[in-house]
């Protein structure tokens, strides 16, 4: 992409574990958060499949789907950004599945979510699904700007590593975008911060992002509208759907104990109860206690009881500790020595609403007051809008430079299985570096082997593997008689080229990794486009099937309504008037899976019947 600049709207997303948000920055209208078709500025991350034998197979997505979800568990799916570029082995995939109501098999050793659609079973990578919720963000901003849009800036994780971020590119692909960058969330949130400060004040900040699903901290200096990232730490497995978990967890012992009965293993049950978790965790920002109420939980036991938010925060005490340590070490990383250095604490992420995580926070800055100057559930998607809109020709936004860094460690494999880093996390980009003294391992070795990683693990086992290449043409000589310099450069735009050269004959070979192509292959990429067009043509001929089904009831009620009223002019005619709409109720009651023109054919049908049919 390098400094090649687009001319229209670029939209800002951010795709979130539980909820997603769009924007956009134009001229003469600032930045502006797009809600969507209910009217909301944020919209939930689920899809879901209607159930097989329900009336007609629809695809839901967004609020749509988060309101059936208890009654449809196991074909509802949230989540999947904690799936999205990891292996099926992965512990933290494994902890996931056991709360998960919905079937998640592997495949290619990656996981995969299983779900039967029309009668039929079907396996989608979370980037797909993750494709329709970015699609869904995408049908929003066209329909408020009223036109087709392609440009997209997307968020990630500052945690991310170099597989995540490529499944959510590839993602973006999948639902028709043109993705311009990935960029950090923590990123974004300081840029909806700070774009409207004086540009004259250098300043450090802080970015707390507690969301849904993640936890970032980045430590920036902004100066004169440069924004650098000096550090930035984190973690992708942490946030607002684990303190639902405990939540959870603590109600499940209880009913165990109190009824004799085990919640977990009802799927529709543990729907229920984690929806009024996550509500009870809302009222508790705001109430010191509220009440848990379920109806007919499981086998028909109602179930009430309080939370309060000191049992709450005794829950979750822990994981709010965890949080703290990842600022300390990250303020370590930016060789932040005083924490008086810190001028402004800026929270991002529904999470940080969470009483007890802003009093810690207030605490371990001695007192100081986090920035209340930005709505936590929207600077992401805020700050992306921003960055976009500085990609466009007409720079419709504020001029701002963003010097970013590496999130996680980039190396290579030695001997015994090792990670040997080249470039440290929290480097500025871009960034070269060098490291030499990689030896040969066994007498008259022809070749070196390199295995690019990365990854904060001692072993490479642990760590993620990029690509490897070959150095050939080595002089052959006893073991570590011949030694090679490894460089790896990283551009701005995450294009990462690792070259290593034998240093007595120069002899040189290089692999280059680009970040935004290399998780798919182009064939998987043109097969899932192919699919979510397929999927988005079904969605509009069910949208007009079930259109054209909700008018012919209304017509038949409408008519019912209307000749009950009038029933006593039709004279002796009033048995073939009641006759047409019994048999246009009888039949659109045995028809709920009918056809689009079957419903058109039927409704045009009874209005033909009851126009032969003249009341006295």
């Amino acid at each position: 992409m390098g400094d090649k600049e687009i001319s229209g709207e670029v939209i800002g997303i951010d795709l979130g574990t539980t909820f997603s948000c769009v924007a956009v920055a134009r001229k003469g209208h600032g930045v502006e958060i797009i809600a969507n078709d209910q009217g909301n500025r944020t919209t939930p991350s689920y899809v879901a499949f209607s159930p097989a034998g329900s009336a007609g197979s629809q695809r839901l997505i967004g609020e749509a789907a988060k309101n059936q979800a208890t009654l449809n568990p196991r074909r509802t799916i949230f989540d999947v950004k904690r799936l999205i570029g990891k292996k099926f082995d992965d512990p933290e995939v494994q902890n996931d599945l056991k709360y998960l109501p919905y079937p998640v098999v592997e495949r290619d050793g990656k996981p995969c979510v299983q779900v039967e659609v029309n009668g039929e079973l079907k396996t989608f990578t979370p980037g797909e699904i993750s494709a329709m919720v970015l699609g869904k963000m995408k049908e929003t901003a066209e329909s408020y700007l009223g036109k087709e849009v392609t440009n997209a800036v997307v968020t990630v994780p500052a945690y991310f590593n170099d597989s995540q971020r490529q499944a959510t590119k590839d993602a973006g692909i999948i639902a028709g975008l043109n993705v311009l960058r990935i960029i950090n969330e923590p990123t974004a949130g300081a840029l909806a911060y700070g774009v409207n400060q004086d540009p004259n004040t250098k300043r450090n900040i802080l970015v707390y992002d507690l969301g849904g699903g993640t936890f970032d901290v980045s430590v920036l200096e902004i100066d004169n509208g440069i924004f650098q990232v000096l550090a930035t730490g984190g973690d992708t497995h942490l946030g607002g759907g684990d303190f639902d978990q405990r939540a959870m967890e603590h109600f499940v012992q209880l009913i165990k104990r109190r009824y004799k009965k085990d919640v977990s293993e009802d799927p529709k049950a543990m729907g229920k109860l984690r929806r009024e978790c996550e509500r009870a965790k809302r009222v508790l920002s705001t109430q010191i206690e509220t009440r848990v109420e379920i109806d007919s939980l499981l086998q028909g036991t109602d179930f009430s009881e309080p939370l309060t938010r000191a049992k709450f925060e005794d829950l979750n005490l822990d994981l709010f500790e965890k949080t703290l340590a990842v600022v300390k070490s990250t303020l370590k990383d930016a060789k932040v020595e005083n924490k008086k250095q810190i001028n402004e604490i800026v929270l991002v992420g529904g999470s940080t609403r969470i009483p007890k995580v802003r009093e810690m926070l207030k605490k371990e800055f001695d007192g100081k007051e986090p920035s209340k100057g930005i709505n936590p559930d929207e600077a992401v998607a805020y700050g992306a809008a921003i960055l976009g809109a500085n990609l466009t020709s007409d720079r419709p936004g504020v001029g701002v430079i963003l010097l970013d860094v590496t999130p996680l460690s980039l190396g290579i494999d030695v001997v015994g299985d090792l990670m040997s880093v080249v470039v440290p996390r929290n480097t500025p980009i871009p960034a070269k570096k060098s490291r030499g003294g990689y030896k040969t391992t066994y007498d008259q070795q022809a070749s070196i082997t390199f295995n690019v990683l990365q990854g904060e693990r001692p072993l490479t086992k642990d760590c993620l593997r990029l690509g490897s290449f070959k150095l050939t043409g080595i002089p052959l000589a006893p073991r570590e008689s011949v030694s090679a310099e490894v460089t790896f450069e990283l551009d701005a735009d995450g294009i990462l080229t690792v070259t290593a050269k034998e240093e007595s004959t120069g002899s040189c070979k290089s692999l280059t990794i680009d970040n935004y192509k290399r998780n798919l292959n182009s064939r998987e990429i043109e097969r899932m486009i192919r699919e979510a067009r397929e999927m988005a043509d079904h969605d509009k001929k069910e949208k007009a099937r079930v259109e054209a089904r909700n008018k012919l009831e209304r017509v038949i009620y409408d008519l019912k309504n209307a000749v009950a009223e009038k029933l006593h002019m039709y004279d002796g005619d009033k048995t073939a008037v009641e006759t047409a709409l019994s048999e246009a109720s009888d039949w659109f009651d045995d028809n709920k899976n009918a056809c689009m023109q079957e419903y058109k054919d039927r409704k045009r049908k009874l209005k033909g019947s009851l126009k032969k049919v003249s009341p006295k």
